[in-house]
């Protein structure tokens, strides 16, 4: 073992020799200080791993002198020990971030375990957490090679984005590497069972169908509206799996989860397509059928989603709830800031919607910025860019607000998006959409092993613009590029961050049920 250095600080040292001897028969190096000036001067002219720091010394006590350790080095561990369980100094201590906290008497395996977890503890955490998931591999491996439900393909997901999370703190590069196969292993396999199951899901044919953007609201707000509280349902646009994850620790400050669940976006996973299907509980084509003054097509001028409130109206209609509600996008700061400063003015409604571009937005930037590229150059990188937006962001504050009035809230989203690394060949004529991920003409040239295709529109419940369309959406992290200025085209869109295809990331997607603490 490498020679850790450790400072003993204690008016009573020579009492001590035994335990210094066993931890230098442990390979520690160990100095001693009989007081708190001593520690400081040492610790001004040595590097030391940690500090242990007596809290009842004469002269300088030891929370004295832990504060000026602390001033000197904030990041030097310092592990305090004392006679005394007075809680306000303990508390004392813990506010002056000890690393850990003894009892005299101290026996020397119990400075041991404590030295361990100060120091080893990222090692020893990031050594377990390899282990785990070197069994969970092969047994996810096993997994993978049966035949999946909808429900056992939610349960793998979960798994890999755990995993994801768990690897990449422990900084195993080799094992994380293992995990990415295994990730487009499982997105190669997820992209043969949509194509398997979608169209019969879709058309009742299938058993045991996913719950979809068109029916979510349907079985899962509409019950929350009979009861008594309002309700907030908070659509963060283009919102993974895995980056719910990583600000739940931030929403669970103030909310307890009643229930996380995964649903399945439809195809195409993209914003015009699944959120219009979310808020007017119809798939797009009866969206069209039923109301094609509130439906754009791929080649119509003008926005998308510009009707929802309105196609959510229209749905609290069928499902016979008479209430007041509001709708509110946010696609900028300043909005989302207004907003936080009128949540009090919503509590007289039944149902409040809050969309929330920004996820979008930072994908979209990714793709066009050379600056958010180099910030979030990866997944980890995009997921840390995610969490930091939104600690500091107005909808951070709203779902504060929200909690103190004792709402219940819905945390969800539309589609995710995927990384995207290799080109598969299209062409197509001009009118042909521009998304990446899904592609939809009459006259389209592909390579069909690179795609799920869908030849009748309708048998997808998708607008269908003339006779011969066809929709072809990319699988695993696949993107579309025209032959014509082929290089370029590749080298500007590989690894930016895509939707509108079939994958894991794009189709599992969160709906989080939360009541306030």
């Amino acid at each position: 073992m490498e020679k850790i250095n450790v400072l003993w600080a204690d008016d009573e040292i020579d009492l001590l020799k035994p335990h210094i001897l066993f931890l230098k028969d442990k390979g520690y190096e160990v100095s001693t200080a009989t007081s708190g000036d001593e520690a400081i001067e040492l610790v001004e002219k040595n590097a030391f791993s940690v500090v242990l720091l007596d809290e009842n010394m004469p002269g300088l006590t030891g929370l004295e002198t832990l504060n000026k350790l602390k001033a000197k080095n904030p990041h030097l561990p310092v592990i305090m020990i004392t006679k005394s369980e007075e809680e306000h100094i303990m508390e004392d201590a813990i506010g002056s971030k000890i690393s850990d906290y003894l009892i005299k008497p101290v026996n020397p395996n119990q400075i041991l375990l404590s030295l361990k977890k100060t120091l080893d503890n990222k090692r020893l955490i990031s050594e377990k957490t390899t282990s785990n998931y070197q069994q969970e591999f092969r047994q996810i491996g096993m997994t993978l090679s049966d035949r999946l439900s909808w429900t056992e393909w939610q349960d793998v997901y979960k798994k890999l984005v755990y995993w994801e999370l768990e690897l990449e703190k422990s900084k195993d590069e080799s094992m994380f590497e293992i995990l990415k196969m295994q990730k487009s292993e499982a997105n190669k396999l997820y992209g043969k069972f949509i194509e398997s199951n979608y169209i019969g899901w879709l058309n009742g044919k299938n058993p045991n169908p996913p719950l979809f953007s068109h029916t979510i609201f349907k079985q899962r707000v509409a019950p929350l509206l009979e009861k008594d509280e309002t309700t907030f349902v908070v659509l963060i646009d283009n919102l993974r799996y895995d980056q719910w994850k990583i600000i739940e620790p931030i929403i669970t400050q103030y909310f307890k989860v009643e229930q996380e669940e995964l649903y399945s976006s439809i195809l195409p996973t993209a914003t015009q397509y699944a959120r219009n299907a979310f808020f007017a509980g119809l798939m797009p084509s009866e969206i069209e059928k039923r109301f094609p003054k509130l439906w754009l097509n791929d080649e119509d001028e003008g926005g998308k989603n510009m009707h929802e409130e309105e196609l959510l109206a229209e749905q609290l209609k069928r499902l016979g709830k008479d209430i007041k509600m509001s709708y509110h996008k946010i696609t900028n700061n300043a909005a989302g800031k207004k907003l936080s400063e009128n949540i009090s003015n919503l509590m007289q409604n039944k149902l409040n919607v809050i969309v929330y571009n920004f996820v979008d937005m930072l994908s979209h930037a990714r793709t066009e910025m050379e600056v958010i590229r180099e910030l979030a150059d990866d997944e980890k990188a995009y997921r840390s860019i995610t969490l930091s937006w939104f600690e500091h962001s107005p909808l951070h504050d709203i779902i504060k607000q929200i909690a103190a009035k004792k709402c219940k809230m819905v945390i969800t989203t539309d589609h995710g998006t995927i990384k995207v690394t290799e080109p598969s060949k299209v062409v197509g004529d001009k009118n042909v959409n521009t998304n990446l991920r899904y592609k939809q003409g009459k006259s389209l040239d592909y390579v069909k092993k690179e795609v799920f295709e869908v030849k009748n529109p309708a048998d997808a419940f998708l607008p269908k613009q003339n006779v011969s369309t066809t929709y072809v959406f990319a699988k695993e992290d696949l993107f579309f590029a025209y032959p014509n200025n082929f290089n370029y085209y590749v080298g500007y869109y590989r690894n930016t961050f895509q939707h509108g295809g079939v994958s894991l990331e794009e189709m599992i997607i969160p709906f989080i049920s939360l009541s306030t603490k």
